[in-house]
């Protein structure tokens, strides 16, 4: 499953994950694969896998809890809809604006200094 694209595997793997959750796939049970599952249908290091669901709580997709897995979040379908490729884009040109206005900031300040 995962390619050789230059995305890191977790990446690769927490990208799918977010896919199937806003497809409602994990609704019904709540649970989302374990390690071992991520493992064998993604043909990854358990350490991908790990990577993987750490990046999907820290994005307030997923709980875990301590020899019962990882688990969905009441809001994840509503959240992984939103975190998809478009609201990589959208906060992306954010912050790029958000530059835009710092570096003319700094241009006027240099400016300024120059001329004293």
């Amino acid at each position: 499953m995962i390619e050789w694209t230059g995305r890191p595997a977790y990446q690769q793997v927490a990208d799918d994950l977010r896919r199937r959750i806003a497809a409602d796939e994990f609704t019904e049970s709540g649970k989302l694969p374990s390690l071992a599952e991520l493992q064998e249908g993604y043909k990854v290091t358990i350490t991908v896998a790990r990577e993987a669901i750490r990046t999907l709580k820290s994005e307030g997709l997923a709980v875990s809890h301590q020899g019962k897995g990882a688990f969905l979040t009441p809001d994840s379908p509503g959240l992984a809809r939103g975190a998809g490729p478009n609201a990589a884009v959208d906060a992306l040109r954010q912050e790029v604006e958000v530059l835009r206005r710092e570096v003319g900031e700094l241009r006027e300040r240099i400016a300024t200094l120059e001329a004293s």
